[in-house]
């Protein structure tokens, strides 16, 4: 059994729903990455995303291009990122993944990746531009270290993409909200319920539901229906606002604690 499933498993048994925090490694630099980690696993997240900076992130918005670009600058590699997390495997077991595209995993190499992010202690993998028909090779080596692989779901996919993604999947299945790019909306979208309703038509694995959750009343409202609620951008925009300030960890730890607590009248 996984990190992941036992982290899921102890919210069932406790009556709860989850909250995952996104960051990109090394935005604003790798130290305070670390910090972030250790604050997040504090504040009681179930697991948490840590985002592989990339050149051309397409799947994502301004906020989180942003920071791809501004942690890119700092010239370091998937090695660094994995040093992150073995630090911070020092101060916290709560499951983390990486969030990447697929280039700079297969830059690395897979097999290679695949072992050395067990030893870090990475708990899963979410490769946003690799399609599940064309995952065998890498889940096969994830298999083997006990990392799971996570995939998207969107309101576009139809019932046999679904299961075949449901035939793949391990620890949780992500989805997306609605069509398009990563970014904090006003609004939560309708289509995300329906989507969730048909996931479990095809899998029991915990549904988290990302892409727009912003508010603690969005965070509220995707735990009706769903397992867990994932954050991104309203975090990463919280960290751009705060820059270097040394107040950086407390002001978005701050962040994450409200987000995970809405009001009696938003639950």
């Amino acid at each position: 059994m996984s990190q992941i499933t036992r982290a899921f498993d102890a919210l069932k048994r406790e009556g709860k729903k989850g909250f995952i925090p996104f960051i990109t490694a090394g935005d604003p630099d790798l130290e305070t990455t670390r910090e972030l980690i250790v604050e997040f696993a504090r504040a009681g997240a179930t697991v948490i995303e840590l985002g592989v900076p990339f050149t051309d992130p397409m799947a994502d918005g301004p906020v989180i291009q942003r920071a791809s670009e501004r942690a890119l600058r700092h010239g370091f590699g998937l090695d660094e990122v994995l040093k992150v997390v073995t630090a911070a495997r020092t101060q916290t077991e709560v499951p983390i993944i990486l969030f990447s595209y697929f280039n700079p995993l297969l830059q690395f190499g897979l097999d290679r990746l695949a072992d050395e992010a067990e030893k870090a202690g990475v708990d899963g993998i979410l490769v946003t531009d690799l399609i599940p028909e064309e995952t065998g090779e890498f889940a096969s080596a994830l298999r083997a270290h006990e990392i799971d692989m996570i995939f998207l779901v969107a309101p576009t996919s139809t019932d046999d993409r679904l299961k075949m993604i449901a035939e793949r999947a391990s620890g949780f299945i992500y989805a997306v909200s609605l069509a398009g790019v990563t970014g904090a909306r006003e609004q939560m979208s309708a289509q995300a319920e329906h989507l969730v309703e048909r996931v479990r038509r095809f899998s029991d694995l915990p549904v988290a539901v990302g892409f727009g959750i912003s508010k603690p009343e969005h965070v509220a409202d995707v735990w009706r229906y769903a397992d867990a609620a994932v954050v991104g951008s309203a975090i990463v925009l919280e960290i751009e606002r705060c820059g270097i300030s040394a107040q950086v960890v407390e002001r978005v730890g701050g962040l994450a604690s409200r987000l995970m607590s809405p009001p009696a009248s938003a639950r």
